[in-house]
């Protein structure tokens, strides 16, 4: 009698989840009771129970996908309400097998509801230690300047990063359109965070082509790049990620709903992989995509046929990728392998 053999649970695997943005990670149930506490009106599609449809690769989608962002950020008043979402996001990272989160907050953004940017800083720094201690998860933050502002608010703003790396800061990006602005004018911001020690990843290679991801690793240095899948369209720009070590942080969800790809099996996965491009699979906006980190990892089995072996390697390229302590690294890359040695729920012969 031949065998059969139910594949592993991805959500027992241990990995590290290296782009998960702050209002992105709320609970779609938990926007829902804040914007009756606060009298917040939402728009259908943060209400129906389906994630909205978006097309982000033209610029009304685009301002639509950041309305919806907006919205729902503006239910986020008080450092309880912070303390929630984050306390969630780290339950819903272990739940997913996550080891290792680190979250990403651009705090001008909390600032007027929070008491300003260093208060608002604060209070997320504090409501991720809470939340590290009470669900065991290694849990830091990646501080995002917003392309969208002023070269010199980035510079403010990795300056803030550096003052906290001692608090929980770890890392320093820029987020939103990344068709606005060039890179090289947040070479400055860049060069402060990572004269204070703090990683840089910046977003590239999204809604734009290879040229962004390049951009990136030239004018700003990246040590890991914001999604990165566009290179795959540049055979070169693939050696040159792979030689340096430089890992995508890959969103496959968000990349299908915000139109980059029209399906989950045209995400070039695959391509990255086979590249030696180091990956780190993220959920990216789970309120609006409507997926969390296990998900991505699901899509890669279901779509790109990656095997258990296969998947083990893409949790080791997470942890590999992070900025987690050695300690920690250690652990969970233990914890990957013993995944991998155990047999598979309901294997019979």
């Amino acid at each position: 009698m031949e065998s059969t053999t139910r594949p592993r649970d991805l959500g027992r695997l241990p990995k590290a989840h290296l782009h998960l943005h702050f209002t992105g990670s709320m609970r779609p149930t938990t926007l829902l009771e804040l914007a009756e506490k606060y009298g917040v009106h939402l728009p259908d599609a943060l209400t129906s129970g389906e994630p909205p449809r978006l097309r982000a690769t033209d610029e009304r989608g685009w301002f639509r996908f950041q309305r919806l962002y907006d919205i729902a950020r503006s239910c986020l008043r008080t450092p309880e309400d912070i303390q929630r979402l984050v306390r969630e996001a780290a339950e819903e990272d272990v739940r997913d097998g996550s080891g290792w989160l680190e979250i990403q907050v651009d705090p001008t953004s909390y600032a007027p509801m929070l008491g300003g940017l260093i208060p608002a800083l604060e209070i997320i720094l504090d409501a991720v230690d809470t939340a590290a201690r009470e669900t065991g998860l290694g849990m830091r933050v990646l501080v995002a300047a917003n392309r969208m502002k002023h070269p010199l608010e980035a510079r403010t703003l990795a300056r803030l990063a550096v003052r906290y790396a001692d608090r929980g800061v770890v890392g320093f990006g820029l987020s939103n359109d990344e068709r606005r602005g060039m890179a090289r004018d947040f070479d400055r911001a860049f060069a402060i965070a990572r004269h204070g020690g703090l990683l840089a990843a910046p977003h590239g290679g999204e809604l734009t082509g290879p040229a962004s991801v390049r951009d990136c690793l030239d004018d700003l240095r990246a040590a890991r790049i914001g999604h990165g899948v566009r290179a795959a369209e540049d055979p070169r720009l693939l050696r040159k990620l792979a030689e340096r070590g430089v890992t995508c942080e890959v969103c496959p969800a968000s990349n299908v709903a915000l139109g980059v790809y029209e399906k989950p099996e045209d995400v070039p996965l695959r391509t990255l992989f086979e590249a030696g491009v180091p990956m780190a699979l993220g959920a990216d906006d789970p309120l609006l995509f409507g997926s969390r980190l296990a998900a991505q990892y699901e899509l890669a089995r279901a779509h790109h046929g990656f095997s258990d072996p296969e998947l083990a390697e893409l949790a080791r390229q997470s942890v590999r990728g992070s900025a987690a302590p050695p300690e920690v690294r250690e652990k969970l890359l233990a914890g990957v392998d013993a995944w991998l040695a155990d047999e598979p729920a309901g294997s019979d012969a």
